[in-house]
């Protein structure tokens, strides 16, 4: 079946389209996505193939998601998002522990964005979260990420509490990627949650934010209050 869907996958590939995607992911030396190899799909088509082999068994799900190819783990982590869906709570739970121990191949943005709210989060709606603080203070990139990324079900639920005290441990955060995670993270809070905690947090912590994030969180504000915020943090020191 894996050798099919790796077949599959390679009959939607585009040399031009897998160049396009390795300047844009940030493949070269030194990068975030150092070493990254894509096909070229559109995301749509590495969907289609996910569908079509919905019940691949975990550990042919393992050998695609430690693949060095872009697409091949996108499409493990697409058929454990379906997996996790309609799965028993033993079988979430082999989702979700198997989630965090590959965490080391869940390695782009885009494969922390799309799975992370639809696997940690979820599993953990009625259980303790400490270990998403624990990911917060990870020296993985993509591990602080999926910390901020698995509260956007929370997020989604109305209740911001934990979003707002993982982004308060990411205010010193060095890299661009988690400023713009924590940033869309506020900003989806004003929209679900209420303008007013957002502004109460940005109150709160304009003088330490990055202004990356700043500035993502406040793109949904009239012109005339994003402009209030941006003058307030430039003028920082």
């Amino acid at each position: 079946m894996l050798n099919q869907l790796k077949e599959d996958l390679r009959r939607f590939a585009s040399p031009q389209k897998a160049r396009l995607l390795q300047r844009f992911f940030k493949t070269g030396p030194g990068d975030y996505g150092e070493g990254d190899k894509f096909l070229g799909l559109k995301v749509p088509e590495s969907r289609l193939v996910a569908k079509k082999y919905k019940d691949l068994p975990l550990n042919q799900i393992k050998t695609l998601l430690h693949s060095p190819i872009h697409e091949e783990r996108l499409v493990a982590l697409l058929i454990l998002i379906e997996q996790f869906k309609k799965a028993k709570e033993a079988e979430k739970e082999k989702i979700y522990r198997f989630y965090l121990d590959n965490t080391k191949y869940i390695n782009n943005w885009d494969l922390v964005d799309l799975s992370a709210h639809k696997i940690i989060g979820p599993y953990l709606e009625d259980k303790p979260k400490d270990i998403l603080k624990k990911l917060a203070r990870s020296k993985s990139l993509w591990e602080r990420r999926i910390a901020i990324l698995s509260t956007f079900h929370y997020i989604s639920l109305g209740d911001p509490t934990l979003s707002i005290e993982i982004a308060e441990m990411l205010l010193d955060e060095k890299h661009d990627l988690i400023h713009k995670a924590v940033g869309w993270m506020l900003r989806e809070i004003g929209k679900n949650c209420g303008e007013q905690i957002l502004t109460n947090f940005l109150d709160k912590h304009i003088s330490a934010m990055p202004r990356t994030m700043l500035r993502y969180s406040i793109e949904k504000f009239p012109e005339e209050k994003r402009q209030k915020y941006l003058n307030k943090v430039f003028q920082q020191p």
